[in-house]
């Protein structure tokens, strides 16, 4: 897959994703993308990126980036972890089924998610990532 940002300024190829997408309803992923957060994980050794790439440290474990040029959100990344991926960057994601759901209890109503994949309440998730501290998101 390969992809950009809105501008085009930064490009991404992967060489291997595990085939689905993933969404997250969490406070914090809420204000960052105004909605829900989609991705695609992908291990770092299959992803490369070339461009303006800005980093915000959003948290005690992990990064959000976006383009330096047009702003476009790129990726979520826990420490040391596989690259989420924001599937909007790549044409070839338009095909890719939604495969799991986390904080579905805190989804706004407006954003309900259609199909048959496992879903898990915060209280779940959390229970499932003990490094997730508490306090970051409300």
């Amino acid at each position: 897959m390969t992809g950009a940002c809105l501008c085009g300024a930064v490009t991404l190829s992967v060489a291997h994703h595990e085939g689905g997408v993933h969404a997250c309803h969490c406070r914090m992923c809420q204000r960052w993308t105004g909605g829900v957060y989609v991705m695609v994980p992908v291990a770092p050794e299959d992803v490369k990126i070339e461009g303006p790439v800005r980093r915000y440290r959003s948290s005690s474990f992990a990064e959000r980036a976006f383009c330096g040029t047009c702003g476009s959100h790129l990726w979520l990344r826990d420490d040391g972890a596989e690259y989420e991926l924001m599937p909007g960057l790549f044409d070839a994601a338009a095909s890719l089924p939604l495969t799991s759901e986390i904080y579905v209890d805190r989804a706004l109503k407006a954003l309900s998610l259609a199909g048959d994949h496992p879903r898990r309440t915060r209280a779940e998730y959390e229970a499932e990532n003990a490094f997730v501290p508490k306090e970051n998101l409300p």
